[in-house]
């Protein structure tokens, strides 16, 4: 059947079994959603990590997490289309980032990157403008001695990540869950 046909098919369709069908789709998505939420499923389709479902986990040496940004991140992050809407106190989905230093490490930020330990972490240039042209301000380049009670986030899996580059070390009392995955792409 052709493109044409099937739409010719839908259209002939009463609108009533249409709208039935409509319905019926939204409600099994809306509940896969919620199912996921209560069996602590995160999906994730940004490219700061690898597309797919992560879960909730209770091993504190997972080296995922899920935190709300603070301010002015978080408003930055929403006006800017970072984050979408979610259970964060601002209205607006937590952040999924990997862990790449805490308490006890040292981070060194630079205009060639996020070094951990004097080890370079890949894709972690700090970039001076977004997708679309903005200003992106970097964290001040230098060198921190990481905080017991802090951790600094970075994707490597994509240079465009909005994470510790630009926002800093992050207080672990932000962190939400950490996770791991479950069946990524």
């Amino acid at each position: 059947m052709t493109m044409t046909g099937l739409f010719a098919r839908i259209r002939a369709t009463p609108r009533s079994r249409v709208r039935k069908l409509g319905i019926t789709v939204a409600v099994l998505v809306i509940g896969i959603f919620l199912t996921f939420g209560f069996l602590g499923i995160r999906f994730n389709s940004s490219p700061s990590l690898p597309v797919g479902l992560y879960i909730i986990t209770s091993d504190e040496h997972a080296n995922l997490v899920e935190f709300c940004p603070g301010e002015p991140f978080a408003s930055l992050s929403i006006a800017r289309g970072y984050r979408d809407q979610g259970v964060c106190a601002d209205g607006a989905a937590p952040l999924l980032k990997p862990i790449v230093a805490g308490g006890g490490d040292v981070v060194d930020l630079s205009d060639r990157g996020i070094s951990v330990n004097g080890r370079l972490l890949r894709n972690t240039v700090p970039l001076l403008k977004d997708s679309k042209g903005r200003e992106l301000q970097p964290w001040h380049f230098g060198h921190y001695a990481v905080a017991s009670g802090a951790i600094w986030v970075a994707s490597s899996y994509h240079p465009r990540s909005f994470d510790s580059r630009y926002f800093g070390p992050v207080s672990t009392s932000a962190i939400r869950h950490r996770l791991k995955p479950l069946l990524t792409l």
